[in-house]
């Protein structure tokens, strides 16, 4: 098929898509999941339109996924406006953190005695599938700064940590699979403070800094100029800085995005608290700048004040990061269902039923013991760990880092299908399991009532 015919199957593809939005939001099929068939329909199983073999181009399959992943990442530190001391936060940071570590923990010792794998393969595979995904979790997660649901911001804000956990221990297992001789103290040491203390703590740092900095001063001028020219390119802006600072300073570049949300949502909120209270209807529940914003600003006279400046801001910068995170999310999908024909091991399905119905709720339960959180909602949060994109990019990280081999090729393969099981598994159950949890937390209000 020519340009033409690739340039009209785009554009009837996003139409569909379009058309079917409301039908997809409702039913249990997710549009990843759609995305997914049509691309395996394009590939060698079905239509053999397309081969794409993600491994033969890892390079540019990692570049790719970093880009929507950075994307991602931001978007969902954005859209977190509890404070920080918030229940939400603190189980994601439980979930982030210590329940990765059971689960790649628990994930490495299934992989090395069912599936045969070294130790250090099966650490590395361990890694790449447990993070959850925040590309493919836009149904589970926060749906915007209003969002106060404790599930959602859960998820949402372990989504955004547990690259601080999975891709150090990724970075050691292929540590251990390169590294000719044996590895000294001085090895594992600098490792654990560069690769995992730095790598947080700078990440971290360095985006949130960054993001409420430029947060307030963008807000400062737009304000001071009466300035309502969109603002959507400071969103790439602040995802290309805070990426690139945090790398080249050996910091992870994935925290740094995710923060830098956070600290323009931040400053987005201390220009709203310095508001003056009769300003709002409801001085002690004062919402998001964005919503605040009267959409035809930028085309009527008068003064805006800093609320509405910062309000353009945060809203211009939500737009423009979703459509860049839907865009790449759509094209990575369509690509792993193409590149699955080469890349298809059944002992990855085994691996998926294992990590979704034991290892992963016995992760979550162990790493929210004591946090007073609903039994029904650690039992969803247990199941609702998507997998995708950003296991993609390890696989890709992992094979531009010199890790090569027919067992990593096995290890690859049973990822890459362990992540199409989730997108399906976990997409097709999402919907229904929310409206069942609504359909009881209303239940219970209208019995309190």
């Amino acid at each position: 098929m020519g340009f033409l015919g690739w340039t009209a199957a785009t554009g009837g593809l996003l139409l569909l898509m379009t058309l079917a939005s409301g039908w997809i939001k409702r039913g249990p099929i997710t549009a990843f999941a759609l995305y997914l068939a049509v691309g395996i329909a394009c590939g060698p199983w079905v239509l053999g339109l397309l081969s794409i073999d993600i491994a033969a181009h890892a390079e540019l399959a990692k570049n790719l996924t970093e880009i929507a992943m950075a994307a991602s990442l931001f978007i969902t530190g954005l859209k977190l406006r509890l404070p920080l001391k918030s229940q939400g936060w603190r189980i994601g940071l439980r979930l982030a953190f210590p329940g990765m570590l059971l689960t790649v923990l628990g994930v490495t010792v299934v992989a090395h005695y069912l599936a045969d794998l070294s130790w250090p393969l099966s650490l590395a595979f361990g890694a790449i599938v447990a993070p959850t995904d925040p590309v493919l979790a836009s149904l589970i997660s926060v749906n915007d700064a209003r969002d106060s649901d404790n599930l959602r911001v859960s998820l949402s804000s372990e989504a955004g940590m547990n690259d601080g956990t999975a891709l150090p221990l990724l970075m050691l297992a292929v540590m251990l699979l390169t590294t000719q001789g044996e590895l000294t103290l001085p090895d594992f040491a600098q490792w654990a403070l560069v690769d995992v203390l730095w790598a947080i703590v700078g990440g971290l740092g360095i985006g949130f800094i960054l993001g409420r900095f430029v947060g307030q001063y963008i807000t400062h001028l737009r304000h001071r100029h009466q300035d309502v020219a969109p603002n959507d390119f400071l969103a790439l802006a602040l995802i290309a800085l805070s990426y690139a600072a945090a790398q080249a300073l050996d910091a992870s570049g994935f925290l740094a995005a995710f923060a830098a949300g956070v600290g323009l949502r931040r400053a987005e909120m201390r220009v709203i608290n310095r508001q003056p209270a009769d300003d709002f209807t409801d001085s002690d529940n004062r919402p998001p700048a964005e919503v605040l914003v009267n959409p035809h600003i930028r085309h009527a006279p008068g003064e805006t004040n800093a609320a509405s400046s910062v309000g353009l801001v945060v809203g211009d910068a939500l737009s423009f990061g979703d459509t860049v995170e839907r865009l790449f999310a759509a094209v990575i999908i369509i690509v792993l269902g193409v590149t699955l024909a080469h890349h298809w091991d059944p002992q990855g399905l085994l691996m998926a039923v294992i990590l979704f119905l034991v290892i992963r709720p016995a992760s979550v339960w162990i790493a929210t013991a004591g946090m007073n959180a609903p039994r029904n909602q650690r039992l969803i949060i247990g199941w609702l760990g998507i997998r995708g994109i950003g296991s993609i990019n390890y696989i890709a990280w992992a094979y531009t880092h010199g890790v090569a081999g027919g067992e990593v090729t096995r290890m690859a393969n049973m990822a890459f299908t362990l992540i199409v099981a989730s997108v399906i598994v976990h997409g097709v159950s999402v919907t229904p399991l929310l409206n069942w949890r609504q359909a009881k937390i209303a239940a219970r209000q209208k019995k309190d009532d």
